[in-house]
């Protein structure tokens, strides 16, 4: 399948989810914490309703799973499920930096076939479908063809920097760049834009999805320390501490470092 449509409809809500958080950004916004360190805005919620009415009014049929909205286990009978973030980067968009982004996929028997990223300040939407390969404001793009670990640029969580998570890695690369949702360093990786990026803090599927598909189009992976991959729309959604994505060799390179990191203490 060629998933067109779904791209289409998909595109159409990423820029309108785009359009809100834009608004919000710009001429500020109302914040609360679902949880303790959990902001939520009503830009999130503005952009969750954009994203659910073109989605839902395309295909009725389909489930959904998207942070913002009440969880319905029907959608794990469900063959197709759209597997949404209308903001990721809360933490970002609330300090007023600019890397926060939409995110929003489909994935068919658990494997994500559409997937689409907006960072709506940088004006760079990431895109990619199942055999169709990955796609940066139309040109096609591929991950990066850094040859070894050490000279690569790991683009990094700024919060994991900031309470020393990723102490163990020092040296492991030669550089480091902050940056701040996941969903956006997937798709900065996935386009060359950085080499590596790991994080030992754990996920939600509607954060990773729309990346994993465009890292693995765009010639790399998105898994875990141990070199699997995610299977989603699973009955919890939480994605476990310790992932990584980049080019399939720097993989391989950091998963066997980590093996002898793990045996050595």
């Amino acid at each position: 399948m060629s998933y067109e449509r779904e791209l289409a409809v998909s595109l159409d809500a990423l820029r309108a989810a785009g359009d809100v958080l834009r608004r919000h950004y710009e001429e500020g916004t109302r914040t609360w914490e679902k949880a303790e360190g959990d902001p939520v805005t009503l830009a999130d919620l503005e952009a969750n309703s954009a994203i659910l009415q073109r989605i839902t009014a395309a295909f009725p049929g389909d489930a959904i799973l998207s942070e913002e909205s009440r969880r319905d286990a029907s959608r794990l009978a469900s063959a197709r499920v759209w597997i949404i973030d209308p903001m990721d980067g809360t933490r970002e968009f609330t300090r007023h930096i600019p890397e926060f982004a939409v995110s929003i996929a489909l994935a068919t028997d658990g494997e994500p076939v559409v997937g689409a990223i907006l960072n709506p300040i940088a004006g760079v939407t990431v895109y990619a479908t199942r055999g169709g390969g990955t796609w940066r404001n139309g040109r096609r793009v591929h991950v990066s063809r850094c040859a070894k670990l050490e000279d690569a640029v790991l683009v990094a969580s700024r919060t994991e920097l900031s309470r020393d998570q990723l102490t163990a890695y020092q040296g492991w690369f030669r550089g480091v760049r902050k940056m701040g949702s996941i969903a956006w360093k997937l798709a900065c990786i996935a386009s060359g834009d950085g080499d590596f990026t790991l994080s030992v803090a754990p996920k939600n599927e509607w954060d990773v999805c729309a990346g994993d598909l465009a890292m693995r189009e765009a010639g790399g992976s998105y898994a875990d320390f141990a070199g699997a991959k995610r299977h989603y729309n699973q009955a919890d959604p939480g994605v476990p501490a310790g992932m990584a994505a980049g080019p399939l060799h720097l993989l391989e390179q950091f998963g066997t470092r980590e093996r002898a990191r793990a045996e050595h203490g």
